[in-house]
């Protein structure tokens, strides 16, 4: 790929289909946890561990799912 020049399109697709793929899984886990924006504004600390952890899962969902895969 680095020979033919395709490399850094390859990466820069894998790289927007990541990006994607962490907010598409942040809104869905949040949706599913009940994490929102009334729990933000009622409880900050609570919805900042909550969002920290979510933000982890989805990491780790595209790093296994995509990247590394």
């Amino acid at each position: 790929m680095l020979l033919d020049g395709t490399l850094n399109h390859y990466l820069a697709d894998i790289n927007q289909q990541a990006e994607q793929m962490f907010h598409r899984s942040i809104k869905e886990m949040a949706e599913r946890q009940g994490v929102t924006e009334h729990l933000k504004t009622e409880q900050p600390m609570e919805w900042v561990g909550k969002m920290g952890n979510i933000q982890a899962c989805a990491r780790e969902v595209v790093n296994s799912e995509l990247i590394f895969a």
